[in-house]
């Protein structure tokens, strides 16, 4: 028996998403260069409605683009960590600076203005506990507008699934 609101499409962003649609992702998100004819495999749907279904997804913007999930270990990165960052003033201009001086740094990964007690929380991959401690000091630790840094270093990751 057919599922009719597993069906629906889903209005997300100017896009109406169904559920080949999301299975389309699903199987993307795993495999970025998956062949159009194993998707359409996958998904149920012939070579050329699966083609036109990803090319739709891309055109408006769903798909956002597409890249390679990098082995930290082989791009000499044995250290990750977390790091939740409070400033001192909370201003635009303020965020705007740090948000410059962050930008501008290779360890920072990731880069989030959150919710809750602090401003930032930052994804940092380095070398080792002596480079992250470098940049701690060396730059974390001279822009002016930063007035508390709490670290969480990761230990593993057994889910991880950014592309």
């Amino acid at each position: 028996m057919h599922n009719v609101a597993a069906a629906r499409p889903v209005k997300q962003s100017g896009a109406n998403i169904d559920e080949i649609d999301r299975k389309i992702l699903r199987v993307l998100t795993r495999d970025g260069r998956i062949s159009n004819l194993e998707l359409s495999g996958q998904v149920g749907l012939s070579p050329s409605a699966c083609l036109r279904r990803v090319q739709e997804l891309e055109r408006s913007g769903v798909i956002a683009g597409y890249r390679a999930v990098l082995d930290p270990a082989k791009n000499g990165v044995g250290f990750t960590a977390y790091v939740t960052v409070g400033l001192n003033t909370h201003t635009k201009s303020a965020q705007e600076a740090f948000e410059q001086a962050i930008a501008a740094a290779p360890e920072v990964r990731e880069c989030h203005n959150i919710t809750g007690a602090w401003e930032y929380l930052l994804r940092i991959e380095a070398a080792d506990l002596a480079a992250y401690k470098a940049f701690h000091t060396e730059v974390l630790g001279t822009v002016p507008q930063v007035s508390a840094i709490t670290s969480y270093v990761v230990m593993a990751s057994p889910k991880d699934e950014r592309a």
